[in-house]
């Protein structure tokens, strides 16, 4: 699996670092090189990692609930910097409030997410969709 590198981070004003951690391991133990950018990262922030170690996929959490804010446009900026084909996995709590979770994945794909994971999901749904994805 080397050279299949993802860009991990926790978007926008969320200082959520627990669960970053545990993916980060999570990924890492599953032969994935992980570039880990922590918390209240940008957008550009995950866009620049993911130039500069050309990585395969950007995996943005979010679970303060604003993550639907935070991710707008991403895809369009992922476009211009020439990496608009990079995988784009989000997951968490994405949205204030209770939601059908069917609806919210909605509107995360007709973001350019190609992914899109709920509250809870454990670190092996992603990684199985990363070795399908990726084609491992």
């Amino acid at each position: 699996m080397e050279g299949k590198t993802l860009v991990l981070g926790v978007i926008g004003a969320d200082v959520h670092a627990v669960g970053n951690r545990i993916l980060d391991y999570a990924f890492t133990q599953a032969g994935f090189k992980v570039i880990n950018i922590g918390v209240l990262a940008s957008q550009e922030e995950f866009i620049r990692a993911a130039i500069e170690t050309a990585a395969s996929v950007i995996m943005v959490s979010s679970l303060y609930g604003h993550g639907e804010l935070d991710c707008r446009g991403l895809r369009e900026k992922c476009q211009e910097s020439g990496i608009g084909d990079i995988l784009l996995y989000v997951g968490g709590n994405l949205v204030v409030g209770k939601q059908e979770f069917s609806e919210v994945e909605k509107r995360f794909l007709a973001m350019g997410f190609n992914r899109v994971y709920p509250p809870g999901t454990m670190p092996e749904a992603a990684i199985e969709d990363l070795r399908k994805d990726l084609e491992l």
